[in-house]
């Protein structure tokens, strides 16, 4: 099965990937973890895309594509994929269907997650990590028995930079500019299939079974 996983930041994309992970027994391709291990590795591409990030600045469409193409190449991905926080946007989208194509393959299925944004605020701004143990709160969804303490170890409770609402809100909006377009790109291939991604985590990736026998059965 060959897979591209869409929702924004927040939505639990990662949680249902590594059930399918598991399910499936194909990998998960995220364009973070290939580019830091080319760069690790020195290849060629990743030469290039540490020119780029050494100076602050995106690696280009045509280096993250290049990347893609070499790992969808590799042996673990016979069987199939998930490709993860990529495409971002629908240029992205067009040229990967393109690199497909001269593989002599294409995407079986495009994935949603769907939740509300005013839930995905929450789900965000409201985390809290422990400074000790690492735990992880949240104080609309699963708030510490003690305000700012940690049930685990009884350290102190903050919030990431990351996780501060303006920093929130500007993730959610360039995922809404940048990336949502995707939902109508595959809707118009015919290959979008959504799950609401409220509710128990267990409940959600059976409905992600379902979904998913029925479009690539």
């Amino acid at each position: 099965m060959r897979l591209v996983l869409l929702g924004a930041p927040g939505a639990g994309k990662g949680t249902q990937a590594k059930k399918l992970i598991e399910k499936y027994q194909i990998p998960q391709i995220s364009t973070g973890d290939i580019l830091r291990k080319a760069v690790a590795d020195g290849t060629p591409l990743g030469k290039e895309a540490k020119s780029y990030m050494d100076k602050g600045e995106l690696v280009p469409d045509s280096v993250v594509i290049g990347l893609v193409k070499e790992r969808l190449s590799q042996d673990d991905c016979t069987n199939g994929y998930i490709l993860d926080g990529f495409p971002r946007n629908t240029a992205q989208a067009e040229t990967l269907d393109s690199v497909l194509a001269d593989m002599n393959a294409s995407l079986d299925v495009a994935l949603s997650v769907d939740v509300d944004m005013d839930i995905l605020m929450k789900r965000l701004t409201g985390r809290r990590t422990c400074k000790s143990c690492g735990q992880m709160f949240n104080v609309h969804f699963s708030a510490p028995k003690k305000e700012g303490i940690c049930d685990k170890c009884d350290g102190e409770l903050y919030q990431r930079d990351d996780d501060q609402e303006e920093t929130i809100k500007k993730r959610l909006d360039v995922y809404e500019e940048q990336t949502a377009p995707l939902i109508d790109y595959y809707s118009n291939k015919g290959i979008l299939t959504s799950v609401n991604g409220v509710g128990n985590m267990e409940d959600i990736f059976k409905e992600v079974i379902a979904k998913l026998d029925t479009v690539t059965k």
